[in-house]
Protein backbone atom coordinates (compact mmCIF):
# COMPACT_ATOMS: atom_id res chain seq x y z
CA UNK A 1 0.00 0.00 0.00
CA UNK A 2 1.49 3.69 -0.70
CA UNK A 3 0.53 5.46 2.25
CA UNK A 4 1.59 8.94 0.96
CA UNK A 5 2.21 10.31 -2.28
CA UNK A 6 4.33 13.60 -3.28
CA UNK A 7 3.19 14.48 -6.62
CA UNK A 8 6.09 16.87 -6.84
CA UNK A 9 8.41 16.02 -9.19
CA UNK A 10 6.44 12.78 -10.81
CA UNK A 11 4.15 14.15 -13.00
CA UNK A 12 3.58 10.32 -15.17
CA UNK A 13 3.12 8.86 -11.84
CA UNK A 14 0.67 11.54 -10.92
CA UNK A 15 -1.21 11.13 -14.00
CA UNK A 16 -1.31 7.09 -13.68
CA UNK A 17 -2.24 7.75 -9.89
CA UNK A 18 -5.64 10.27 -10.84
CA UNK A 19 -6.47 7.52 -13.72
CA UNK A 20 -6.13 4.74 -11.68
CA UNK A 21 -8.59 5.97 -8.47
CA UNK A 22 -10.18 8.49 -10.91
CA UNK A 23 -8.89 11.56 -9.03
CA UNK A 24 -7.31 14.75 -9.25
CA UNK A 25 -4.53 16.62 -7.10
CA UNK A 26 -5.17 19.85 -6.51
CA UNK A 27 -1.74 21.05 -7.53
CA UNK A 28 -3.26 19.13 -11.27
CA UNK A 29 -3.82 21.83 -14.04
CA UNK A 30 -6.09 19.55 -15.40
CA UNK A 31 -8.01 18.98 -12.13
CA UNK A 32 -11.73 20.53 -12.34
CA UNK A 33 -14.44 21.41 -9.89
CA UNK A 34 -16.42 18.48 -10.55
CA UNK A 35 -14.06 15.38 -9.75
CA UNK A 36 -12.91 14.27 -6.39
CA UNK A 37 -9.69 15.23 -4.85
CA UNK A 38 -6.68 12.57 -4.78
CA UNK A 39 -5.53 12.09 -1.02
CA UNK A 40 -2.66 10.23 -1.94
CA UNK A 41 -3.17 7.65 0.91
CA UNK A 42 -5.63 5.60 -1.70
CA UNK A 43 -5.39 1.88 -1.29
CA UNK A 44 -4.26 0.02 -4.24
CA UNK A 45 -5.40 -3.41 -3.05
CA UNK A 46 -8.67 -2.48 -3.67
CA UNK A 47 -8.11 -1.70 -7.41
CA UNK A 48 -9.31 -4.12 -9.65
CA UNK A 49 -8.97 -3.36 -13.54
CA UNK A 50 -6.34 -3.35 -16.34
CA UNK A 51 -3.67 -1.68 -14.82
CA UNK A 52 -3.06 -3.97 -11.64
CA UNK A 53 -3.91 -7.03 -13.25
CA UNK A 54 -0.89 -8.85 -13.96
CA UNK A 55 -2.17 -11.86 -16.14
CA UNK A 56 -2.72 -9.59 -18.57
CA UNK A 57 0.71 -7.92 -19.38
CA UNK A 58 3.00 -10.98 -19.38
CA UNK A 59 6.22 -8.63 -20.15
CA UNK A 60 5.66 -6.84 -16.92
CA UNK A 61 4.80 -10.07 -15.07
CA UNK A 62 7.93 -10.68 -14.17
CA UNK A 63 8.68 -7.51 -12.73
CA UNK A 64 5.88 -7.93 -10.49
CA UNK A 65 6.69 -10.91 -9.63
CA UNK A 66 10.47 -9.53 -8.86
CA UNK A 67 8.96 -6.71 -6.73
CA UNK A 68 7.11 -9.04 -4.29
CA UNK A 69 10.19 -11.72 -4.16
CA UNK A 70 12.44 -8.92 -2.51
CA UNK A 71 9.17 -7.65 -0.90
CA UNK A 72 8.74 -10.73 0.68
CA UNK A 73 12.64 -11.32 1.42
CA UNK A 74 12.99 -7.82 2.48
CA UNK A 75 9.70 -8.72 5.11
CA UNK A 76 11.60 -11.57 6.00
CA UNK A 77 14.88 -10.28 6.55
CA UNK A 78 13.32 -7.35 8.76
CA UNK A 79 11.00 -10.10 11.05
CA UNK A 80 14.63 -11.17 11.70
CA UNK A 81 16.28 -8.38 12.82
CA UNK A 82 13.05 -7.77 15.06
CA UNK A 83 14.18 -11.22 16.86
CA UNK A 84 18.12 -10.55 16.58
CA UNK A 85 18.94 -6.41 17.43
CA UNK A 86 21.97 -5.00 16.00
CA UNK A 87 22.13 -7.22 13.08
CA UNK A 88 22.53 -5.33 9.73
CA UNK A 89 20.73 -5.79 6.15
CA UNK A 90 23.11 -6.31 2.79
CA UNK A 91 22.32 -7.15 -0.41
CA UNK A 92 24.05 -10.43 0.29
CA UNK A 93 21.24 -11.48 2.70
CA UNK A 94 18.77 -10.15 0.47
CA UNK A 95 20.02 -12.80 -2.17
CA UNK A 96 19.72 -15.54 -0.16
CA UNK A 97 16.64 -14.63 1.20
CA UNK A 98 15.53 -14.31 -1.96
CA UNK A 99 15.93 -18.12 -3.25
CA UNK A 100 14.28 -19.57 0.30
CA UNK A 101 10.58 -17.55 -0.76
CA UNK A 102 7.59 -19.00 -1.71
CA UNK A 103 4.38 -17.26 -2.23
CA UNK A 104 1.58 -17.31 -4.69
CA UNK A 105 0.64 -14.12 -6.65
CA UNK A 106 -2.92 -13.00 -6.76
CA UNK A 107 -3.72 -14.71 -9.91
CA UNK A 108 -2.71 -18.11 -8.09
CA UNK A 109 0.99 -18.34 -9.58
CA UNK A 110 3.08 -20.01 -7.41
CA UNK A 111 6.86 -17.96 -7.11
CA UNK A 112 9.68 -19.81 -5.81
CA UNK A 113 12.93 -20.48 -6.98
CA UNK A 114 14.73 -24.38 -7.31
CA UNK A 115 18.52 -25.56 -6.18
CA UNK A 116 20.02 -23.00 -9.11
CA UNK A 117 18.14 -20.13 -8.61
CA UNK A 118 16.02 -20.66 -11.24
CA UNK A 119 12.34 -19.70 -11.27
CA UNK A 120 9.46 -22.46 -12.17
CA UNK A 121 9.57 -22.31 -16.08
CA UNK A 122 5.90 -20.94 -17.21
CA UNK A 123 5.28 -20.84 -21.31
CA UNK A 124 2.72 -19.63 -23.72
CA UNK A 125 2.27 -21.85 -26.19
CA UNK A 126 1.66 -19.25 -29.60
CA UNK A 127 0.65 -20.40 -32.81
CA UNK A 128 1.21 -18.08 -35.72
CA UNK A 129 -2.42 -18.19 -37.39
CA UNK A 130 -2.75 -16.09 -41.09
CA UNK A 131 -6.22 -14.56 -41.15
CA UNK A 132 -7.83 -14.25 -44.90
CA UNK A 133 -6.71 -10.77 -45.06
CA UNK A 134 -3.10 -11.78 -44.72
CA UNK A 135 -2.56 -10.81 -41.08
CA UNK A 136 -1.04 -13.13 -38.89
CA UNK A 137 -2.74 -13.49 -35.61
CA UNK A 138 -0.92 -14.76 -32.84
CA UNK A 139 -2.69 -17.01 -30.80
CA UNK A 140 -2.74 -18.48 -27.54
CA UNK A 141 -3.13 -22.41 -27.62
CA UNK A 142 -1.44 -23.61 -24.97
CA UNK A 143 0.62 -23.30 -21.59
CA UNK A 144 3.70 -25.06 -20.18
CA UNK A 145 4.03 -24.89 -16.45
CA UNK A 146 6.78 -26.55 -14.64
CA UNK A 147 5.29 -25.78 -11.19
CA UNK A 148 2.47 -28.27 -11.77
CA UNK A 149 2.37 -32.26 -11.34
CA UNK A 150 3.58 -33.75 -13.92
CA UNK A 151 0.62 -34.79 -15.64
CA UNK A 152 -0.75 -31.09 -15.57
CA UNK A 153 2.25 -29.27 -16.85
CA UNK A 154 1.40 -29.05 -20.82
CA UNK A 155 -2.12 -28.28 -22.04
CA UNK A 156 -2.74 -27.42 -25.54
CA UNK A 157 -6.05 -27.12 -27.10
CA UNK A 158 -5.20 -29.04 -30.46
CA UNK A 159 -8.70 -27.66 -31.73
CA UNK A 160 -7.32 -24.38 -31.65
CA UNK A 161 -4.04 -25.21 -33.50
CA UNK A 162 -3.40 -24.66 -37.52
CA UNK A 163 -0.49 -26.05 -39.02
CA UNK A 164 0.81 -25.55 -42.39
CA UNK A 165 -1.60 -24.45 -45.27
CA UNK A 166 -4.51 -23.92 -42.44
CA UNK A 167 -5.00 -27.34 -41.75
CA UNK A 168 -6.51 -28.99 -38.74
CA UNK A 169 -4.59 -32.54 -39.40
CA UNK A 170 -1.53 -33.10 -37.18
CA UNK A 171 1.65 -33.57 -39.51
CA UNK A 172 3.83 -36.31 -39.79
CA UNK A 173 7.09 -35.81 -39.12
CA UNK A 174 9.35 -39.14 -39.83
CA UNK A 175 11.70 -40.44 -42.52
CA UNK A 176 9.30 -43.46 -42.16
CA UNK A 177 6.52 -44.75 -41.18
CA UNK A 178 5.59 -46.80 -38.57
CA UNK A 179 6.39 -50.74 -39.21
CA UNK A 180 2.89 -52.85 -38.34
CA UNK A 181 3.14 -55.92 -36.87
CA UNK A 182 4.09 -58.72 -39.08
CA UNK A 183 7.66 -56.59 -39.94
CA UNK A 184 10.64 -55.69 -38.48
CA UNK A 185 13.08 -52.97 -38.63
CA UNK A 186 15.88 -52.61 -40.50
CA UNK A 187 17.99 -49.33 -40.75
CA UNK A 188 19.20 -47.80 -43.85
CA UNK A 189 22.47 -47.72 -44.40
CA UNK A 190 24.09 -44.28 -44.17
CA UNK A 191 21.16 -42.14 -42.66
CA UNK A 192 19.29 -41.13 -39.41
CA UNK A 193 18.31 -43.78 -37.21
CA UNK A 194 14.78 -42.50 -37.95
CA UNK A 195 15.12 -43.90 -41.17
CA UNK A 196 14.60 -47.48 -41.76
CA UNK A 197 13.09 -50.06 -44.11
CA UNK A 198 10.12 -52.61 -42.79
CA UNK A 199 10.77 -56.16 -43.69
CA UNK A 200 8.25 -58.81 -43.54
CA UNK A 201 8.79 -61.51 -40.64
CA UNK A 202 10.28 -64.54 -42.16
CA UNK A 203 8.31 -68.28 -42.59
CA UNK A 204 7.67 -69.36 -39.08
CA UNK A 205 8.56 -66.24 -37.50
CA UNK A 206 6.46 -63.25 -36.11
CA UNK A 207 6.46 -59.88 -34.51
CA UNK A 208 3.24 -58.84 -32.63
CA UNK A 209 3.84 -55.17 -31.67
CA UNK A 210 4.61 -51.62 -33.69
CA UNK A 211 8.05 -50.83 -35.03
CA UNK A 212 9.63 -54.19 -33.62
CA UNK A 213 13.22 -54.54 -34.19
CA UNK A 214 13.67 -58.37 -34.36
CA UNK A 215 10.41 -61.19 -35.47
CA UNK A 216 10.40 -63.89 -32.51
CA UNK A 217 10.64 -67.61 -34.33
CA UNK A 218 7.51 -69.68 -33.26
CA UNK A 219 7.13 -72.97 -30.84
CA UNK A 220 7.93 -76.56 -32.98
CA UNK A 221 3.87 -77.03 -32.86
CA UNK A 222 3.08 -73.60 -34.38
CA UNK A 223 3.61 -71.50 -37.42
CA UNK A 224 3.36 -68.33 -38.09
CA UNK A 225 0.13 -67.08 -40.49
CA UNK A 226 -0.37 -64.92 -43.44
CA UNK A 227 0.48 -61.71 -41.64
CA UNK A 228 3.11 -63.12 -39.37
CA UNK A 229 1.93 -61.21 -36.28
CA UNK A 230 0.47 -64.66 -35.04
CA UNK A 231 1.60 -67.97 -34.35
CA UNK A 232 -0.78 -70.36 -34.83
CA UNK A 233 -1.05 -74.40 -34.46
CA UNK A 234 0.22 -76.59 -37.37
CA UNK A 235 -2.00 -79.11 -38.23
CA UNK A 236 -1.81 -82.61 -37.58
CA UNK A 237 -0.58 -84.87 -40.57
CA UNK A 238 -1.94 -88.55 -40.70
CA UNK A 239 -3.48 -91.28 -42.94
CA UNK A 240 -7.09 -91.33 -41.55
CA UNK A 241 -10.22 -93.03 -42.73
CA UNK A 242 -11.78 -89.84 -43.53
CA UNK A 243 -9.39 -88.99 -46.79
CA UNK A 244 -9.77 -90.64 -49.88
CA UNK A 245 -6.36 -91.98 -49.93
CA UNK A 246 -7.58 -93.82 -46.24
CA UNK A 247 -10.81 -94.65 -47.80
CA UNK A 248 -9.51 -96.36 -51.08
CA UNK A 249 -6.33 -98.47 -48.54
CA UNK A 250 -9.42 -99.29 -46.50
CA UNK A 251 -11.89 -100.49 -49.35
CA UNK A 252 -8.88 -102.72 -50.75
CA UNK A 253 -8.18 -104.10 -47.26
CA UNK A 254 -11.69 -105.17 -46.56
CA UNK A 255 -12.29 -106.82 -50.01
CA UNK A 256 -9.01 -108.80 -49.40
CA UNK A 257 -10.23 -109.74 -46.71
CA UNK A 258 -14.26 -110.60 -47.88
CA UNK A 259 -12.56 -112.30 -50.94
CA UNK A 260 -10.04 -114.96 -48.78
CA UNK A 261 -13.07 -115.68 -46.75
CA UNK A 262 -15.23 -116.22 -50.09
CA UNK A 263 -12.39 -118.63 -51.05
CA UNK A 264 -12.55 -119.79 -47.63
CA UNK A 265 -16.12 -121.10 -47.63
CA UNK A 266 -15.46 -122.28 -51.52
CA UNK A 267 -12.85 -124.58 -50.12
CA UNK A 268 -14.73 -125.63 -46.97
CA UNK A 269 -17.50 -126.80 -48.69
CA UNK A 270 -15.99 -128.55 -51.51
CA UNK A 271 -13.52 -129.69 -48.95
CA UNK A 272 -13.93 -133.66 -49.78
CA UNK A 273 -13.31 -132.76 -53.51
CA UNK A 274 -10.44 -134.39 -55.13
CA UNK A 275 -8.61 -130.58 -55.73
CA UNK A 276 -9.23 -129.81 -52.67
CA UNK A 277 -7.57 -133.14 -50.40
CA UNK A 278 -4.94 -133.25 -53.12
CA UNK A 279 -3.64 -129.58 -52.15
CA UNK A 280 -2.70 -130.42 -48.52
CA UNK A 281 -6.44 -128.66 -47.35
CA UNK A 282 -5.23 -128.43 -43.88
CA UNK A 283 -2.45 -126.38 -45.36
CA UNK A 284 -4.49 -124.57 -47.31
CA UNK A 285 -6.64 -123.52 -44.79
CA UNK A 286 -4.14 -122.05 -42.49
CA UNK A 287 -2.72 -120.32 -45.43
CA UNK A 288 -6.38 -118.47 -45.85
CA UNK A 289 -6.96 -117.37 -42.16
CA UNK A 290 -3.43 -115.74 -42.34
CA UNK A 291 -4.24 -114.08 -45.76
CA UNK A 292 -7.26 -112.48 -43.49
CA UNK A 293 -5.32 -111.69 -41.08
CA UNK A 294 -2.72 -110.14 -43.58
CA UNK A 295 -5.92 -107.90 -45.30
CA UNK A 296 -6.54 -106.80 -41.98
CA UNK A 297 -3.21 -106.00 -40.17
CA UNK A 298 -3.05 -103.08 -42.89
CA UNK A 299 -6.01 -101.38 -41.09
CA UNK A 300 -3.76 -100.86 -38.23
CA UNK A 301 -1.78 -98.40 -40.05
CA UNK A 302 -4.63 -96.06 -40.86
CA UNK A 303 -5.77 -93.76 -37.88
CA UNK A 304 -3.85 -91.47 -35.46
CA UNK A 305 -0.68 -93.39 -33.89
CA UNK A 306 -1.14 -94.21 -30.55
CA UNK A 307 0.89 -96.42 -28.68
CA UNK A 308 -0.70 -99.67 -28.91
CA UNK A 309 -0.97 -98.91 -32.70
CA UNK A 310 2.29 -98.66 -33.04
CA UNK A 311 3.28 -101.78 -31.36
CA UNK A 312 0.64 -103.37 -33.16
CA UNK A 313 1.14 -103.03 -37.09
CA UNK A 314 4.74 -103.81 -37.27
CA UNK A 315 4.57 -106.96 -34.86
CA UNK A 316 1.11 -108.11 -36.69
CA UNK A 317 2.38 -107.42 -40.22
CA UNK A 318 5.94 -109.37 -39.53
CA UNK A 319 3.94 -112.68 -37.67
CA UNK A 320 0.73 -112.84 -39.92
CA UNK A 321 3.04 -112.66 -43.35
CA UNK A 322 5.72 -115.05 -41.67
CA UNK A 323 2.81 -117.67 -41.10
CA UNK A 324 1.68 -116.95 -44.39
CA UNK A 325 4.72 -117.68 -45.91
CA UNK A 326 5.21 -120.85 -44.11
CA UNK A 327 1.92 -122.08 -45.08
CA UNK A 328 3.47 -121.68 -48.93
CA UNK A 329 7.16 -122.42 -48.06
CA UNK A 330 4.94 -125.98 -46.51
CA UNK A 331 2.79 -126.72 -49.45
CA UNK A 332 5.96 -126.37 -52.20
CA UNK A 333 7.66 -128.60 -49.49
CA UNK A 334 4.90 -131.15 -50.02
CA UNK A 335 5.23 -130.50 -53.57
CA UNK A 336 8.79 -131.55 -53.84
CA UNK A 337 8.38 -134.59 -50.94
CA UNK A 338 5.64 -136.04 -53.24
CA UNK A 339 7.70 -136.25 -56.46
CA UNK A 340 10.35 -138.24 -54.29
CA UNK A 341 7.75 -140.01 -52.53
CA UNK A 342 6.88 -141.77 -55.92
CA UNK A 343 10.61 -142.75 -56.84
CA UNK A 344 11.37 -146.15 -55.83
CA UNK A 345 12.26 -147.89 -52.58
CA UNK A 346 11.57 -143.75 -51.23
CA UNK A 347 9.76 -143.32 -47.89
CA UNK A 348 10.98 -139.53 -47.81
CA UNK A 349 7.51 -138.65 -47.06
CA UNK A 350 7.39 -140.60 -43.84
CA UNK A 351 9.82 -138.10 -42.67
CA UNK A 352 7.98 -135.21 -43.94
CA UNK A 353 4.22 -136.09 -43.06
CA UNK A 354 1.56 -133.73 -41.69
CA UNK A 355 2.91 -133.37 -38.05
CA UNK A 356 6.36 -132.33 -39.71
CA UNK A 357 4.55 -129.87 -41.43
CA UNK A 358 2.62 -128.62 -39.13
CA UNK A 359 5.88 -128.28 -36.26
CA UNK A 360 7.71 -126.45 -39.77
CA UNK A 361 4.73 -123.57 -39.94
CA UNK A 362 5.37 -122.80 -36.18
CA UNK A 363 9.03 -123.58 -35.63
CA UNK A 364 9.08 -120.81 -38.60
CA UNK A 365 6.77 -118.57 -37.20
CA UNK A 366 8.01 -118.45 -33.57
CA UNK A 367 11.13 -117.23 -34.78
CA UNK A 368 9.79 -114.38 -35.55
CA UNK A 369 7.86 -113.93 -32.82
CA UNK A 370 10.83 -114.57 -30.42
CA UNK A 371 11.92 -111.02 -32.89
CA UNK A 372 9.28 -109.34 -32.61
CA UNK A 373 9.25 -110.30 -28.80
CA UNK A 374 12.84 -108.88 -27.98
CA UNK A 375 12.32 -105.80 -30.48
CA UNK A 376 9.19 -104.56 -28.12
CA UNK A 377 11.36 -105.51 -25.37
CA UNK A 378 14.46 -103.55 -25.75
CA UNK A 379 13.10 -100.26 -27.96
CA UNK A 380 9.29 -100.72 -28.71
CA UNK A 381 7.56 -98.41 -31.72
CA UNK A 382 5.96 -95.37 -30.55
CA UNK A 383 4.23 -92.36 -31.41
CA UNK A 384 5.94 -89.43 -33.04
CA UNK A 385 5.47 -86.25 -33.87
CA UNK A 386 7.98 -85.19 -36.86
CA UNK A 387 8.14 -81.23 -37.38
CA UNK A 388 11.20 -81.40 -39.94
CA UNK A 389 9.05 -83.16 -43.00
CA UNK A 390 6.47 -79.91 -43.47
CA UNK A 391 7.54 -76.69 -42.45
CA UNK A 392 4.24 -76.17 -41.87
CA UNK A 393 2.55 -79.46 -40.54
CA UNK A 394 3.30 -81.62 -37.73
CA UNK A 395 3.63 -85.14 -39.42
CA UNK A 396 2.65 -88.17 -36.91
CA UNK A 397 4.00 -91.28 -37.38
CA UNK A 398 5.21 -94.01 -35.84
CA UNK A 399 8.66 -94.11 -34.89
CA UNK A 400 10.57 -97.85 -35.17
CA UNK A 401 12.21 -97.52 -31.75
CA UNK A 402 14.62 -99.71 -32.94
CA UNK A 403 15.82 -99.89 -37.18
CA UNK A 404 17.42 -103.25 -36.23
CA UNK A 405 14.37 -104.79 -34.81
CA UNK A 406 12.37 -103.53 -38.13
CA UNK A 407 14.89 -104.68 -40.81
CA UNK A 408 14.83 -108.18 -38.54
CA UNK A 409 11.55 -108.36 -39.06
CA UNK A 410 11.48 -107.85 -42.30
CA UNK A 411 15.07 -109.48 -43.40
CA UNK A 412 13.21 -112.63 -41.90
CA UNK A 413 9.91 -112.42 -44.12
CA UNK A 414 12.27 -111.47 -47.21
CA UNK A 415 14.46 -114.82 -46.57
CA UNK A 416 11.46 -117.43 -46.41
CA UNK A 417 10.45 -115.68 -49.32
CA UNK A 418 13.43 -116.22 -51.22
CA UNK A 419 14.33 -119.40 -49.64
CA UNK A 420 10.25 -120.60 -50.87
CA UNK A 421 10.95 -118.94 -54.55
CA UNK A 422 13.85 -121.12 -54.82
CA UNK A 423 12.07 -124.35 -54.00
CA UNK A 424 9.04 -123.70 -56.00
CA UNK A 425 11.25 -122.21 -58.88
CA UNK A 426 13.39 -126.44 -58.54
CA UNK A 427 9.90 -127.70 -58.52
CA UNK A 428 7.46 -125.89 -61.21
CA UNK A 429 8.51 -128.68 -63.58
CA UNK A 430 7.77 -131.85 -61.61
CA UNK A 431 4.64 -133.35 -62.15
CA UNK A 432 2.46 -132.59 -59.53
CA UNK A 433 -1.83 -131.97 -59.09
CA UNK A 434 -3.04 -128.91 -60.81
CA UNK A 435 0.40 -126.92 -61.38
CA UNK A 436 0.60 -126.13 -57.44
CA UNK A 437 4.87 -125.36 -57.77
CA UNK A 438 4.39 -123.34 -60.56
CA UNK A 439 1.33 -120.99 -59.03
CA UNK A 440 3.67 -120.79 -56.22
CA UNK A 441 6.33 -119.84 -57.93
CA UNK A 442 4.63 -116.70 -59.85
CA UNK A 443 2.67 -115.97 -56.31
CA UNK A 444 6.64 -115.26 -54.64
CA UNK A 445 8.12 -113.99 -57.93
CA UNK A 446 5.40 -111.05 -56.79
CA UNK A 447 5.62 -110.87 -53.29
CA UNK A 448 9.61 -110.36 -53.83
CA UNK A 449 9.03 -108.20 -56.51
CA UNK A 450 6.38 -106.24 -54.39
CA UNK A 451 8.87 -105.95 -51.44
CA UNK A 452 12.13 -105.70 -53.50
CA UNK A 453 10.10 -101.82 -54.94
CA UNK A 454 9.03 -101.24 -51.18
CA UNK A 455 12.45 -100.67 -49.88
CA UNK A 456 13.52 -97.49 -51.76
CA UNK A 457 9.56 -96.53 -52.35
CA UNK A 458 9.03 -96.17 -48.63
CA UNK A 459 12.53 -94.72 -47.50
CA UNK A 460 11.74 -91.82 -50.14
CA UNK A 461 7.76 -90.99 -49.79
CA UNK A 462 7.55 -88.50 -47.02
CA UNK A 463 5.27 -88.02 -44.46
CA UNK A 464 2.05 -90.21 -44.33
CA UNK A 465 2.76 -91.20 -48.20
CA UNK A 466 5.40 -94.04 -46.55
CA UNK A 467 2.64 -95.18 -44.52
CA UNK A 468 0.51 -95.42 -47.71
CA UNK A 469 3.24 -97.38 -49.31
CA UNK A 470 3.48 -100.00 -46.59
CA UNK A 471 -0.27 -100.60 -47.20
CA UNK A 472 0.41 -100.88 -50.83
CA UNK A 473 2.94 -103.47 -50.25
CA UNK A 474 1.23 -105.84 -47.78
CA UNK A 475 -2.60 -105.01 -49.85
CA UNK A 476 -0.19 -105.89 -53.18
CA UNK A 477 1.33 -108.96 -51.55
CA UNK A 478 -1.49 -110.23 -50.06
CA UNK A 479 -3.55 -110.29 -53.34
CA UNK A 480 -0.88 -111.95 -55.43
CA UNK A 481 -0.68 -114.95 -53.24
CA UNK A 482 -4.47 -115.53 -53.14
CA UNK A 483 -5.24 -114.74 -56.80
CA UNK A 484 -1.85 -116.91 -57.99
CA UNK A 485 -2.41 -119.74 -55.28
CA UNK A 486 -6.72 -119.99 -55.14
CA UNK A 487 -7.99 -118.44 -57.63
CA UNK A 488 -7.24 -120.72 -60.68
CA UNK A 489 -8.39 -124.08 -58.32
CA UNK A 490 -11.44 -121.89 -57.54
CA UNK A 491 -12.16 -121.53 -61.03
CA UNK A 492 -11.85 -125.58 -61.40
CA UNK A 493 -14.23 -126.04 -58.48
CA UNK A 494 -16.65 -123.59 -59.87
CA UNK A 495 -16.75 -123.78 -63.61
CA UNK A 496 -14.52 -126.72 -64.81
CA UNK A 497 -16.28 -129.43 -61.94
CA UNK A 498 -15.48 -132.29 -64.99
CA UNK A 499 -12.01 -131.58 -64.15
CA UNK A 500 -11.92 -131.45 -60.56
CA UNK A 501 -12.74 -136.11 -60.25
CA UNK A 502 -10.48 -138.66 -58.57
CA UNK A 503 -10.37 -139.79 -62.24
CA UNK A 504 -9.04 -137.14 -63.67
CA UNK A 505 -5.94 -136.89 -60.68
CA UNK A 506 -5.30 -140.73 -61.91
CA UNK A 507 -4.97 -139.88 -65.52
CA UNK A 508 -3.47 -136.64 -64.69
CA UNK A 509 -0.52 -138.83 -62.45
CA UNK A 510 -0.02 -141.43 -64.77
CA UNK A 511 0.33 -139.21 -67.08
CA UNK A 512 3.13 -137.49 -64.96
CA UNK A 513 4.93 -140.87 -63.85
CA UNK A 514 5.24 -142.26 -67.32
CA UNK A 515 6.87 -139.20 -68.90
CA UNK A 516 9.20 -138.88 -65.30
CA UNK A 517 12.43 -139.74 -65.06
Amino acid sequence: VLESLNSSGHEIFTEFWETLFSCKFKQSESSTGNERECTGHEDLTGVQNGFTDMSLMPIFNNVYKAVYAVAHALHSILVLKKQKKNSKINFHHILQEIKTINFKTKEGDEVYFNQNGDPAAKYEIINWQPTENGIVDFVTVGLYDTSLSADKQLKVQNNSLVWAQNSKQVPVSVCSEKCPPGTRKVLQKGKPVCCYDCIRCAEGEISNTTDSITCVRCQPEFWSNERRDACVKKEAEFLSYEEIMGVLLTAASLFGTFMTVGVAVIFFSHRKSPIVRANNSELSFLLLFSLTLCFLCSLTFIGRPSDWSCMLRHTAFGITFVLCISCVLGKTMVVLMAFRATLPGSNVMKWFGPVQQRLSVLAFTLIQVVICILWLSISPPFPFKNFMGFKDKIILECALGSALGFWAVLGYIGLLAILCFILAFLARKLPDNFNEAKFITFSMLIFCAVWITFIPAYVSSPGKFSVAVEIFAILASSFGLLICIFIPKCYIILLKPEKNTKKNMMVYKRKNNSTGP
